[in-house]
């Protein structure tokens, strides 16, 4: 892994276990059509050919793409996790009461408050417990992750339940404060419009009549002619996602920095000034692949219909099989899937940009994936089992957990024994030794067709670089993750000689951007620099973004409590004369 760049934070990746049970809205559906409409951050392609690989299990057993999802599944995964950079800037403890069992603390912008997405360790909770020391901490509201500022946090039961009964019947007074575009009103204004989610995966609210209702009170504090931007004191009275964005967007003076809702590429001149149009279509486009890839992918980059790129590599690989239909990726119909109103084709087109922006800001990883054009079948390392998993009446979220302790330590950022981050697993090999299984076939030999049937040990063919699994015990009873090779295969790359095949293609390009030839030039790489990628699971590394692009100008002031009122010193952003880059 890279260095982290000035003012960031980052810690090295992991491997990490996905448990869930089924979703109500997942049954019945096939299990390619759940993963690739939940999940965005890899490509069409990459899920089918992960899936197809044997990586997902449901129940225990390899799941095929086409699985029909049932109630009470349970699906396992366990992949290559890389947490994204967040500020170096340190959580500030302003208070601590261990009488009355509450701590006070100062949230940096871009730490979200609890484990969600692709943050698992750079979280407030998390945080507070590695490198604070509590034993456990209870989240009773939260900030937004790009949002600083105040946080109450109970150390006990006790505590939350009595702060949580506040924040439900709204005696709390929070107060915040915000750096706008343009010259704010004079005097108090009051924004009162109903809030509605509309898209789960990026988070969106609009102002929407079938919304719940929400107040907010907004005051000037200062306009600063030289920006053209204000600072406002903001006083919302009821708690909703994104509440004093949204309500900010509607009045016209969106949040200077904010870019989910003060991005004219998304919003359009209007920017979202009183709303936009919910009046229901069924309009919907497929995805176009963006400009700087545009001429060497034809057609549709969702797509799992071979283009003649992926014809040639079909041919050679025998890996891209083309399904019977049409899911709903492909076609743009996800859109709206998770919405609990018919969306307008306003919405529809802001979603479709903010995806896109999305997919740009992290150098359009979903069309450069490289582990199922560089390898033939993809394969978590053999030492990843998972624990069996708990009776239906212990069922716990997402708490799947390695047979291997010194991986969940990993995990956790800790070492079980001495208190630092693992070296090595508990079998003696290095954690980075712990990469995926490759099989690329040798020049000359027919690759197999991927057989999804399961043994009871690895073949004498496997490669002799991938650590032993562990024995089994019947107090920890191993889970297969991934299909075990047939002895029959034909005879697979190493892990190490799969890599140096990939560095050989990428340091052999005449373009300094891009990766093996199949890939095309992308943003990530600076002049002269090459792109990099994972060498455990090939994932494509982005530069680090500037620490300033990690946060928005919104920042929670003063809370007032039956605990008493706290408040903390008022951001940078917020004095006079304030200046950023804008670009």
């Amino acid at each position: 892994m890279p260095p982290a760049g000035p003012g960031l934070k980052k810690i090295p990746p992991y491997w990490y276990p996905y448990t869930t049970y089924a979703k109500e809205r997942w049954i019945g559906r096939e299990l390619l059509e759940v993963v690739s409409t939940e999940f965005r951050d890899r490509s069409m392609e990459y899920y089918r050919y992960a899936l197809e690989s044997g990586v997902t299990t449901i129940n225990g057993q390899v799941a095929s793409p086409n699985h029909i999802i049932q109630n009470g599944d349970r699906m396992e995964n366990v992949v290559h996790r890389h947490e994204p950079p967040v500020t170096a800037t340190p959580i500030k403890i302003l208070l601590e009461d261990k009488e009355r069992e509450f701590i006070v603390v100062d949230k940096p912008g871009s730490i979200p408050v609890h484990a969600s997405g692709r943050y698992h360790r750079n979280t407030l909770v998390a945080i507070l417990m590695s490198d604070f020391g509590y034993e456990k901490v209870y989240t009773v509201n939260r900030l937004d992750r790009l949002t600083s500022g105040l946080m109450i946090l109970p150390t006990s039961p006790d505590c939350a339940r009595k702060l949580t009964k506040e924040f439900v019947t709204g005696t709390v007074r929070k107060e915040y404060v915000a750096r706008v575009n343009g010259k704010f009103p004079d005097g108090d204004v009051v924004c009162e419009q109903p809030l509605l989610t509309v898209d789960r995966q990026m988070g969106l609210n609009i102002v929407h009549e079938e919304g719940r209702s929400a107040k907010t009170i907004f005051h000037l504090v200062r306009y600063d002619e030289n920006t053209d931007t204000s600072v406002v004191h903001c006083k919302p009275l009821t708690g909703r996602s994104h509440q004093l964005r949204v309500h900010l967007q509607y009045l016209g003076h969106p949040i200077s920095n904010d870019p989910v809702y003060g991005d004219p590429r998304i919003w359009g001149e209007k920017m979202g000034r009183g709303g936009i149009d919910t009046v229901p279509s069924d309009e919907r486009a497929a995805p176009a692949p963006p400009p700087h890839l545009a001429d060497c992918m034809q057609g549709n980059p969702e797509s799992l219909a071979p283009t003649s790129l992926q014809k040639e590599i079909q041919e050679l690989k025998d890996v891209l099989v083309a399904p019977a239909k049409l899911l709903p990726r492909e076609t743009g119909e996800d859109i709206g899937m998770g919405s609990p109103v018919p969306l307008s084709s306003e919405a529809v087109g802001v979603i479709t940009k903010l995806r896109n922006m999305k997919d740009e800001a992290e150098d359009w990883s979903r069309w450069r994936d490289v582990i199922f054009r560089a390898k033939g079948t993809l394969r978590a390392p053999r030492d990843l089992a998972l624990k069996k998993p708990p009776p239906g009446n212990k069922k716990k979220k997402n708490k799947g957990e390695f047979v291997d302790e010194q991986l969940n330590a990993a995990m956790k950022g800790i070492d079980v024994r001495n208190g630092f981050v693992p070296s090595t697993t508990s079998t003696g090999a290095p954690l980075s030794e712990l990469s995926s299984e490759i099989s690329t076939p040798l020049e000359g030999v027919e690759p197999t067709s991927i057989d999804t049937r399961l043994s009871s040990a690895p073949s004498d063919n496997d490669s002799v670089s991938v650590i032993s699994p562990l024995p089994k015990s019947k107090s920890k009873e191993l889970i297969p993750l991934v299909r075990v090779p047939d002895p029959t295969e034909p005879i697979q790359l190493t892990v190490a000689e799969a890599i140096s095949l990939a560095g050989e293609r990428i340091a052999a390009s005449s373009n300094a951007n891009a990766g093996p030839d199949q890939f095309p030039q992308g943003p990530a790489a600076e002049l002269n620099e090459k792109q990099l990628y994972c060498l455990d699971c090939y994932l494509p590394l982005h530069p680090d973004p500037a620490p300033e692009k990690l946060y928005i100008f919104l920042h929670a002031l003063r809370y007032t409590t039956g605990l008493g009122t706290f408040e903390t010193e008022m951001p940078a952003w917020s004095v006079e004369g304030f200046t950023w880059d804008r670009g």
